[in-house]
């Protein structure tokens, strides 16, 4: 287990966040999520954000949730840092914390309050709660209902153990707002949907780490557009986005909760299926499969073997 600063240092660059494999049952599938962290720690990611957004945390319960982290954790070995993700209301994301740590998680990433929307007093307050109850470096995800004024941040920034702050809003006037008031304390991550997208403009607010939802299914893609961003090659960049990350992005728009279920359908037409989405979600149909599959294939033929 690394130290809240240990964690701040080490989980930077191309980060990402395995999906949960599920059996025709809809149970959680264990030995293939070992596999599939074991595949995405060969592709030598900053760290991983065990049972996140793309992870479904919204349909796991406690137990399947220990075990998908401890499951993490042991395939790791300390190879790259887990971070496992927790969220609802105050009292249950303490006890997710709890089996993060428990489980030998490195860090927890904090998703926004169950439903409520709250003043930033009481954003302050639930996430100073959460924060309290756990050694572990603590990294705050922005978005949706929790949205936060640069002032907040800034007295979040002061608990010892919180080390990053991850943007799913995209306003950048409120991120450097808030890169000024943190300064160095916090490591700043770009978690916007399909984050390549918007990494040239996070990059000119100073934020140079950020998660890559498509490293699921196409991490030599993943990696080629990290080099290219890193290197300022605008061009190679340019390349990669319209070949394929903005046709996919056009396809993950067309549905509601695509941002998950297209990467699973990602690893269905690169032959490493790991299951549906468990509802709410829904997934790809196979006429949507086979758009996605011809995007895969011309990206793939942009980058070299």
């Amino acid at each position: 287990m690394l130290s809240p600063q240990e964690l701040q240092a080490r989980a930077r660059g191309l980060l990402s966040f395995p999906v949960t494999p599920f059996t025709s049952d809809n149970e959680i599938d264990v030995p293939r999520y070992r596999e599939h962290v074991q595949f995405m720690i060969d592709a030598k990611p900053g760290a991983l954000f065990a049972c996140g957004g793309t992870g479904e945390f919204f349909s796991l319960d406690l137990d399947e949730y220990r075990q998908l982290v401890r499951a993490a954790v042991e395939q790791s070995a300390g190879k790259v840092p887990i971070v496992a993700g927790v969220g609802y209301g105050t009292r249950l994301a303490c006890e997710f914390a709890k089996a993060a740590e428990d489980a030998g998680a490195d860090g927890i990433m904090v998703m926004p309050p169950y439903l409520i929307t709250a003043e930033q007093e009481g954003l302050y307050r639930h996430y100073h709660v959460i924060a309290s109850t756990t050694r572990l470096g603590v990294i705050l995800y922005q978005r949706d209902n929790a949205i936060f004024q640069p002032a907040t941040v800034g007295r979040l920034a002061e608990i010892p153990n919180v080390v990053g702050f991850k943007d799913g809003h995209g306003e950048m006037e409120r991120l450097i707002r808030i890169r000024t008031v943190v300064g160095d304390r916090l490591l700043l991550l770009n978690g916007m949907p399909t984050a390549e997208l918007s990494a040239q403009a996070f990059y000119g607010a100073g934020c140079r780490t950020y998660s890559s939802a498509v490293f699921n299914f196409v991490p030599r893609i993943a990696r080629a557009f990290f080099t290219a961003i890193e290197a300022d090659n605008d061009a190679g960049c340019q390349r990669l986005l319209d070949g394929f990350y903005r046709p996919f992005a056009d396809l993950r728009d067309r549905v509601r909760g695509f941002a998950v279920a297209l990467i699973k359908g990602g690893l269905m037409v690169t032959g490493r299926s790991c299951g549906g989405v468990r509802p709410p979600l829904i997934d790809p149909t196979p006429q949507q499969l086979e758009e996605l599959r011809a995007i895969v294939e011309r990206g793939l033929s942009i980058v070299p073997s």
